[in-house]
């Protein structure tokens, strides 16, 4: 069938819809003529049809090649609701057992089953084998066809054999479907499927109803929280990398009156299929989970996805913020990012070989570049999967947080002239890092090897550093005046436009890049909080009234409150004693103590400026299971040695050291004066007390430079602890 009337009256009884979207009609006329096909096409487009359609309408069963147990759940149900016959489609995979595997062996073999989908690891059994040679296979579509590559972010060493298995079935043509391949990736799965001649349709990666944001990764609780509820009803999923928080930041949302479920590979089969189906049926408004979820879940009204933690690489992040708008609608994607979080990814790739662990370091600095970048955060990730996006025809092209607030612009003629300089007198064989050691005059293995250090250009760029560096060779990529050899994990090589620059140079800008190490201010994509920013005059008059009630006490600042504490004060504006004492480091001696003062103010300012503050502004903890701070005080109270306290509560002294200090920054009284007698004369302590007095700040660093060392960081903590308790509380 493949006249163009009888596959449209096809699409209208099996689905419902009058036309083909893009070029979904072209893939399935290719694969109804028995050819091979390759689709790289984005979440969202679907993909799904290309392969459902003809394998409704042809003789024999397609076998759907997929890696998640979800996945297939979910588009056999969604086949079965167009179909009378309940056998149209099934899944063949372990979860099954004995009489319903016989049920859908029975179906296969009469001829009932259209579509059956299989995971790798089931086609591979002998027995299935056998099944498959006995039956008329219409086509192999195999779904999420990066899996096979490992250089995709899902790579799976099962899908590398599905070649050799498929020829053992018997010859059918082949359909490879994916929504995240660089081209790199595509080349791999082409090339290991066998598919070099195959038929290639190619969709624009771009989803221009989604909008993509990063924030820095503060007070990241709250800022969620307050989203959420900013956005009453709207459906969302939101990603961390560890079961472990998914779960705990599940309770977190629930105790604040979001309705969420979490979703994870922990769970068993029938709990996570019950959980997505609640989902599905608009029963929960949130799913927390980890990133096998995003492959599993066919939502169209998802309104936002965040990501609490960043993704591994840019395809698993393209991947799970394409759950977003599949609608047509406004899809929000924020992510929260802190290079602390790569910095620990990286550390878990430590064990992995040599290869794995280049590939995955070099995925994990797409994703810093992706996040720091200060153009077009739309242009950079399609950039990353060989499109280029023209920002001058105005669609969509402020969907996203860099264009809307523009970071400042630099001008970079004769920087990229020194760069494009010494890519080419280094002979193209440096990655970025070693790059811009050599720009900064700064030696490694590379460079010393090399004697890059002999030659005229090393260190002339140690005046700009390594932030304007980085911007400047990430833009330089996306401009295309340099590339990245993939294979050589990462080497830049000069393009032809870039040895025409170096040649002729011409005006050339770039934008700064975002530096995290910073707070940044928080950017509301909801009008309905847009104003909502850091408060700076509030600050400074908190900062005056810590002052005063210091210069009243005869105390330094810092023993009235922590800066720390100011801030998240300017952010939550508390009027109330509970949400006073739900600020950072604030408890309720400190509350008692200075609690009345802070709240009128902070109430005045409110009423005067009319401030707009918004109702879940102060976030409920989930209860606090250790029970170390009553513990340390009672056994305090009893003058017990610290190292016992410490012992019997499985903690080393720095950890019971810092939950001293939280204990006393919250305003209770810890005598621990029995303790340093035993190491410190008075006049060391008085010495120390003189210090803390007349101290601008209570930094440990500060006061370790101010005695030259004389202390041990331990020693010089155990002394302030004492003086925060005697002298504020």
């Amino acid at each position: 069938m493949s006249d163009k009337r009888d596959l449209r009256s096809a699409l209208k009884q099996y689905f419902g819809f009058e036309n083909f979207k893009g070029d979904q009609e072209k893939i399935i006329n290719s694969l109804l003529q028995g050819e091979n096909v390759f689709v790289i096409m984005p979440t969202g487009a679907g993909k799904s049809l290309c392969y459902q359609l003809p394998a409704l309408i042809s003789k024999g069963t397609a076998i759907v090649i997929s890696p998640l147990i979800a996945l297939m759940k979910n588009q056999v149900d969604a086949i079965r609701g167009i179909s009378i016959d309940k056998g149209v489609a099934h899944v063949l995979n372990s979860s099954l057992n004995k009489s319903e595997i016989k049920e859908v062996v029975g179906d296969v073999r009469s001829g009932t089953t259209k579509l059956l989908y299989m995971a790798p690891e089931t086609l591979a059994k002998e027995e299935y084998l056998h099944l498959l040679k006995d039956i008329c296979v219409s086509f192999f579509a195999i779904d999420e066809s990066h899996c096979i590559s490992e250089w995709g972010h899902d790579f799976r060493p099962e899908y590398r054999n599905l070649r050799a298995i498929i020829e053992r079935v018997g010859r059918a043509p082949i359909i490879g479907l994916t929504a995240t391949a660089t081209p790199k990736v595509q080349e791999d799965i082409q090339k290991n499927l066998g598919m070099g001649q195959a038929k290639v349709y190619r969709s624009s990666f771009n989803r221009p109803n989604l909008y993509y944001e990063v924030r820095s990764k503060i007070d990241v609780d709250k800022q969620i929280i307050k989203y959420i509820k900013d956005r009453p009803g709207a459906s969302g999923i939101i990603y961390c990398l560890s079961r472990k928080k998914v779960e705990e930041f599940t309770q977190l949302l629930c105790i604040n009156g979001i309705n969420a479920l979490s979703y994870h590979a922990g769970l068993d089969a029938k709990l996570r299929a019950k959980r997505q189906d609640i989902f599905l049926a608009e029963e929960a408004q949130i799913i927390v989970a980890t990133i096998a979820f995003g492959m599993g879940i066919d939502k169209s009204n998802v309104r936002f996805v965040i990501h609490y933690d960043m993704s591994k690489s840019l395809e698993s992040y393209y991947q799970e913020t394409g759950r977003s708008g599949r609608d047509g609608g406004i899809g929000e994607c924020v992510a929260f990012y802190d290079y602390k979080d790569i910095e620990r990814l990286k550390k878990f790739m430590s064990n992995k070989n040599m290869a794995e662990r280049e590939i995955g370091m070099q995925l994990l600095e797409e994703v810093v570049a992706y996040a720091e970048t200060g153009i077009s955060r739309r242009k950079y990730l399609l950039h990353y999967f060989g499109e280029d996006f023209d920002m001058s025809t105005g669609v969509c092209s402020d969907m996203d947080d860099n264009v809307r607030y523009p970071n400042e612009k630099i001008q970079a003629t004769k920087e990229l002239s020194q760069l494009l300089d010494i890519v080419e007198k280094t002979h193209q064989r440096l990655k970025t890092k070693d790059l811009i050691q050599v720009l900064l005059g700064k030696s490694n293995v590379m460079i010393k090897t090399h004697k890059l250090f002999e030659r005229d250009f090393f260190g002339a760029g140690a005046n700009k550093g390594e932030v304007f560096w980085k911007a400047l060779i990430r833009q330089a990529i996306v401009h295309n005046f340099l590339k990245k050899e993939i294979e050589s994990y990462g080497v830049l090589k000069m393009t032809l436009k870039g040895q025409e620059f170096l040649s002729s140079p011409c005006f050339f800008e770039i934008f700064k890049d975002h530096d995290y190490s910073k707070t940044q201010k928080i950017i509301e994509t909801n009008p309905a909080t847009a104003n909502q920013v850091f408060d700076v005059e509030l600050l400074r008059l908190l900062k005056e009234l810590t002052q005063e009630i210091a210069r009243r006490n005869k105390i330094p600042p810092f023993a009235v409150f922590q800066e720390s504490s100011l801030n998240d004060m300017v952010t939550q504006y508390p009027i109330t004693l509970s949400e006073l004492q739900q600020i950072y480091g604030v408890g309720k001696g400190k509350v008692r103590k200075w609690g009345k003062e802070f709240l009128d103010l902070i109430s005045k300012y409110v009423e005067e400026n009319q401030i707009i503050r918004p109702e879940d502004l102060v976030v409920k903890q989930l209860p606090n299971k250790s029970t170390h701070k009553v513990f340390i005080i009672q056994n305090v109270d009893r003058k017990l040695h610290l190292e016992d306290i410490a012992k019997a509560r499985g903690l080393n002294m720095q950890e019971l050291i810092s939950e001293m200090e939280s204990i006393v920054y919250q305003g209770t009284r810890l005598n621990i004066a029995y303790q340093l007698d035993e190491n410190f004369d008075q006049e060391h302590i008085d010495e120390i007390f003189e210090y803390f007095m007349n101290a601008r700040s209570d930094k440990i660093s500060d006061a370790l430079a101010a005695f030259d060392q004389e202390y041990t960081e331990e020693e010089m903590r155990l002394l302030r602890i004492h003086f925060i308790s005697e002298i504020a509380n």
